[in-house]
């Protein structure tokens, strides 16, 4: 975008930015409520062909032990926690824009039907779970 006048040039460069930042932000993580000690929501992507279902769950730099996967009344349940700093140096922070702390997500299953966890994997930063139908 062309403007004659630098600063509106600077401006809608500005605008465009901060645009395009709370579309990611939107995109890889949802605030959750901070007061239930939930800082953020993973996104999932979810798939399922005859009775399996497919589940799975971004979870950038949390350690194999800092997260657990459990079946509630219709739903799965992610809940864990991202620590902060492990893996930074001592400096400054230049750009932080990975969610830190605890998260959990509720993932609801289809209706009418039942589930059982058969499997669960952490693979290149992600949470992958299967499950099986059953009646």
């Amino acid at each position: 975008m062309y403007h004659q006048d630098p600063k509106a040039w600077m401006l809608a460069e500005a605008i465009d930015l901060i645009e395009g930042a709370d579309r990611l932000r939107r995109q890889f993580f949802r605030i959750g409520a901070a007061e239930e000690g939930v800082i953020w929501e993973p996104p999932v992507d979810m798939s399922s062909e005859n009775s399996a279902l497919d589940v799975l769950v971004a979870l950038p730099g949390v350690a194999p032990d800092d997260w657990a996967a459990t079946l509630e009344e219709g739903c799965i349940v992610v809940r864990g926690e991202r620590r902060f700093g492990a893996h930074f140096r001592s400096g400054a922070i230049v750009l932080l824009e990975i969610p830190y702390g605890h998260f959990e997500r509720r993932i609801s299953l289809p209706d009418g039907d039942s589930y059982r966890m058969v499997d669960m994997q952490m693979e290149h930063g992600c949470l992958r779970l299967q499950l099986e139908r059953f009646k």
